[in-house]
């Protein structure tokens, strides 16, 4: 039997932005973090580069903001939802620069803001150009240590959700060194980031891997969108995994994309050119790919000899490949950037499930709708995320008979890289029907030798909603169905993950 751990507090699941969050928010209950890796190290947040977006400016509103928001998320963008994230923006911008966080600052002492694509004004904050997730996420964590109210146990993956036998969330059954261990909380917090891992060309940790949502799904949650991935358009094509991240950014400030003659090309796809949605960019680029023409983020007149101070990381992940931006193009290519989709919560970050919450990526609020607006994810993370903590807080401990949980089973590193492989080809920028056919029947042969590993279980939920949304919208391309549906419609999945086994018998 499992060691059995009883915590009077929050139980949050990711020690991201989104979790972190949480737990600073739910106190003065006590909140207890599980992080699968190292703090700073799987999570994607500290490896955001862009910032986070939110009207700090004279010249917008929260009002403009929203408006960008609902325009990039395709028609499925929840209003409610959108409003309350663009109104509490700057609030959490200034909160995190409180606790820290070393925002660029404007001679008179404002936010120097960044213009990115897709939005209408310059908004979004930064830190030395491309360093604004990890030094915030620095800030955040260096309080989260500082707080006796907050404990963070590392290298602890959780195996299920524990429930009693009224459905209520009750805890999670959680796997240390290799030994399982029952932590029962009157309210758990899903943290846990979204599903890069799954891809073979990712800008995402590889431990993230859609475990979280597979985790709802399997104890019966509601889950929404999750065909929709964004896939960023300029990742550095290095032949490196993760793929290192050429920042949205640097096309804000006038660097263009060109092919292997140096021509740009971008205006041959849309008028925006470079600064048209990430999903339309990430096509372009997947196109000139596909037909041999290659595809190249020129910086050199643009930002140039300013390099190593402006955009650091950037130039690091260049210059250790062999390529220095200051004088020649960098070769890229679209990876699995964002989720879109997730576990259904509301503004408060309460699933359809009693006793358990969601936040961050790994949720879906309904704000990004079928394509995220660059540097949302961060705003996102602190805002929903510190709804979500309040809101637990203020649950109590229920009573009534636990149902004994069963440890998802882990899946062998082979078997991941072959899923990954298959996502990357079936699930990617541009997809078919026979295609996700074929990725489905992959998923159930590695479910039949290797069990219902929680990555299967995510790989599914995305690929059985692709291959049901017979049209192109956002993120989600299909090559036999390119027009957009004049109804725009949300994927909500019943109770219940996808059974790709079931399915394929």
């Amino acid at each position: 039997m499992p060691d059995r751990i009883l915590h009077d507090g929050v139980l949050i699941v990711g020690a991201g932005l989104a979790g972190l969050s949480a737990a600073l928010a739910a106190a003065p209950r006590k909140a207890l973090v599980l992080s699968a890796a190292p703090l700073l190290k799987g999570c994607s947040s500290a490896w955001a580069q862009g910032g986070m977006a939110a009207a700090l400016g004279a010249d917008d509103d929260p009002a403009l903001h929203a408006a960008d928001t609902i325009a990039a998320g395709a028609g499925l963008c929840d209003p409610e939802a959108t409003a309350l994230l663009t109104l509490e923006g700057p609030e959490a911008v200034r909160r995190l620069a409180d606790l820290g966080a070393p925002f660029d600052r404007r001679g008179d002492g404002a936010f120097a803001q960044s213009l990115e694509a897709a939005h209408s004004r310059a908004r979004v904050a930064r830190v030395k150009g491309d360093q604004a997730g990890r030094a915030i996420m620095e800030a955040v964590v260096a309080r989260a240590m500082a707080s006796s109210l907050i404990s963070i146990r590392p290298d602890a993956r959780v195996r299920a959700l524990i429930q009693d036998e009224t459905g209520r969330v009750r805890g999670a059954l959680v796997e240390t060194a290799g030994r399982l261990t029952e932590i029962l909380a009157p309210a758990v917090v899903l943290a846990s980031g979204g599903l890069g891992g799954l891809y073979a060309v990712t800008t995402n940790p590889p431990e993230i891997r859609g475990e979280g949502m597979a985790l709802a799904a399997l104890a019966g949650a509601s889950i929404a969108d999750p065909e929709f991935v964004q896939f960023h358009p300029t990742a550095i094509d290095v032949g490196r995994d993760p793929a290192p991240l050429a920042t949205e950014a640097l096309r804000g400030e006038g660097a263009v994309l060109i092919d292997a003659a140096g021509d740009p090309f971008m205006a041959r796809y849309d008028a925006r050119a470079e600064l048209a949605p990430r999903d339309i960019v990430a096509r372009a680029i997947h196109d000139q790919r596909l037909h041999g023409l290659g595809a190249f983020l020129d910086a050199r007149a643009a930002v140039g000899q300013h390099f190593p101070e402006e955009f650091p990381a950037v130039f690091a992940a260049c210059m250790s490949a062999g390529v220095d931006p200051r004088v020649q193009p960098i070769p890229v290519a679209p990876a699995a950037h964002y989720h879109m989709g997730g576990v259904v919560t509301d503004i408060d970050g309460r699933t359809s499930l009693p006793g358990l919450w969601a936040a961050g990526e790994c949720a879906s609020t309904g704000v990004h709708g079928a394509n995220r607006l660059a540097s949302n994810s961060l705003l996102e993370a602190t805002v929903f995320g510190g709804r979500a903590g309040r809101a637990a807080a203020a649950a109590t401990a229920a009573e009534a008979r636990l149902v004994p949980a069963v440890a998802a089973p882990a899946l062998p590193d082979p078997a991941l890289q072959r899923l990954r492989g298959a996502m990357s080809r079936d699930a990617g920028v541009a997809r078919d029907a026979a295609g996700l056919e074929r990725l489905l029947g992959e998923i159930a042969v590695l479910e039949a030798q290797h069990g219902r590993a929680l990555p299967l279980v995510a790989a599914a939920l995305v690929a059985e909603a692709a291959l049901a949304r017979q049209e192109s919208r956002g993120g989600h391309f299909r090559l036999d169905f390119p027009q957009t549906s004049d109804t725009p419609r949300r994927t909500i999945l019943p109770r219940g993950a996808a059974r790709p086994a079931e399915r394929a018998a």
